[in-house]
């Protein structure tokens, strides 16, 4: 996996330890000791990621001189994913730090699995949140089913009430979320959000609930959990569906009780979180028990809301794509063009799989590679494996093109690549249609299959259009 990490700590032998783990699984990893030097080295390129000290002067916990560079990193045209490191269990410090714009906390000496998590989470986060951060974080459309779902986010928003929010991948789950969180009494509180899918099931219990020092290897410190930092706000349980059954048990468990243990504690302590979540699988899928309790189920789906594919409101597709290539245009420094109109009514009828998400990566490909006086259809690059309107139709696609592509024997292999849509671009592409197509939509599932990690499927999702 490609991707720049920037480990900003003033212990050396720290930054150097999270280097040489994170090194082998992400390439270019770098280590700065002094704050002083971050603006030279963000001149010379934003990382993709940055794990941030809170503490840099000895003697000094209050995580002030953190906060600052937090501030200065949010303010980057094209911000890093923080996640913010301290020795310091203090739960109040994690909460102004995730307030700032830090999209996860880890507490020093970390666990090495719990750290590559982490960033996977980061990374798959920005990917998937570059359309909410290049442009408006608003939901946009003007289509009577955008106009309901706005409604529908007005009158629950104000409520107490857990939401669950169900769509396909890319229609903007953690934007109505957001929406959600920003129209409640809780909107001076933190939204935290929590890839559900990402956590490993062996430190399920610690991220959620936190746990005390001493209480199992490698717990050299308190150390809060998920519900404790959120207090007071909103928790976003996205890709809820994914979770094992017995993870789900324990959730059910601290939603019951309104109370969570941490991890070698004596006594439990009182949650003051709403919670929202989310996932792509379909609803008859949820309602399996072998897939999901029906007693959390219960629990999370007081308001359920349905966020329309982008097919289903075809009308709003004109406004995104006058939004998103307005938005690269000037990233890119490049001249404003009209879409033509034979390409617009194309681009209006198309399925786009990958809904808004996809429609985003067209217009930035439109943006880079086209060259005339107006946008044409090809300068969106719709691959005509896109064309299938449903995922079983991707499938039967993928069938398709493996029926028609040979492999010789190695002596007999021709020097070029075939041409078409056997390139290796259009049965990569199938496959992960039909892989997602198979687990119904399930990135987890369909990331392991593949044999591929989930910030690396959503990097496909995004470059097929899917």
């Amino acid at each position: 996996m490609s991707a720049y990490i920037l480990i900003l700590d003033d212990d050396a032998d720290v930054a150097t330890a999270a280097q040489m783990l994170l090194r082998r699984r992400y390439g270019q990893v770098a280590t700065l000791c002094d704050p002083a030097s971050l603006p030279a080295l963000l001149a010379r390129g934003v990382p993709d990621v940055v794990l941030l000290d809170l503490n840099f002067t000895p003697g000094r916990i209050n995580g002030a001189e953190g906060l600052a560079l937090l501030d200065v990193l949010r303010a980057q045209a094209n911000p890093p994913a923080v996640i913010a490191m301290t020795a310091y269990a203090d739960v109040p410090l994690a909460v102004e730090a995730l307030k700032r714009g830090a999209g996860d906390f880890i507490t020093k000496p970390w666990d090495n699995a719990r750290l590559i998590a982490a960033v996977d989470q980061a990374l798959a986060r920005r990917e998937a949140g570059r359309g909410a951060s290049a442009g408006s974080p608003e939901l946009m459309g003007e289509s009577r089913a955008m106009r309901e779902l706005k409604a529908l986010i007005a009158s629950v928003a104000p409520t107490e009430a857990n939401v669950m929010v169900l769509g396909e991948n890319g229609v903007g789950k953690e934007l109505v979320a957001r929406a959600i969180h920003a129209a409640s009494r809780r909107a001076n509180g933190t939204l935290l959000a929590v890839d559900m899918g990402a956590l490993p099931e062996s430190t399920f219990e610690s991220e959620l609930f936190g746990h005390r020092k001493g209480s199992f290897t490698d717990a050299k410190a308190d150390r809060a959990g998920r519900f404790q930092a959120a207090r007071g706000g909103s928790l976003f349980l996205d890709e809820i569906g994914n979770m094992p059954l017995a993870a789900q048990a324990k959730l059910l468990t601290a939603l019951e009780r309104r109370e969570v243990t941490p991890i070698g504690a004596d006594k439990p302590e009182a949650i003051d979180v709403r919670i929202i979540s989310a996932t792509n699988l379909d609803e008859a899928r949820l309602f399996d028990p072998s897939v999901f309790r029906a007693d959390l189920l219960f629990r999370l789906n007081t308001i359920v809301i349905r966020v329309p594919p982008l097919r289903e409101r075809r009308e709003d597709v004109p406004l995104l794509l006058a939004h998103y290539l307005k938005i690269y245009e000037t990233q890119y420094q490049r001249p404003a063009r009209n879409v033509a109109a034979g390409a617009l009514d194309t681009l209006v009828r198309h399925d786009w799989l990958g809904n808004v998400r996809a429609l985003r990566h067209a217009c930035e490909r439109a943006v880079i590679l086209g060259q005339g006086a107006e946008y044409s259809v090809a300068d969106f690059g719709l691959p005509s494996l896109a064309q299938a309107t449903t995922p079983a139709a991707a499938a039967s696609a993928l069938h398709a093109v493996a029926d028609s592509v040979v492999v010789p024997a190695l002596a007999e292999a021709p020097a070029s690549a075939p041409s078409g849509d056997t390139t290796l671009d259009a049965i990569e592409r199938a496959a992960i249609a039909a892989t997602l197509a198979q687990f119904n939509g399930n990135i987890s599932h369909a990331a392991k299959t593949l044999g591929i990690s989930r910030a690396a499927l959503y990097r496909k999702l995004g470059k097929h259009g899917i």
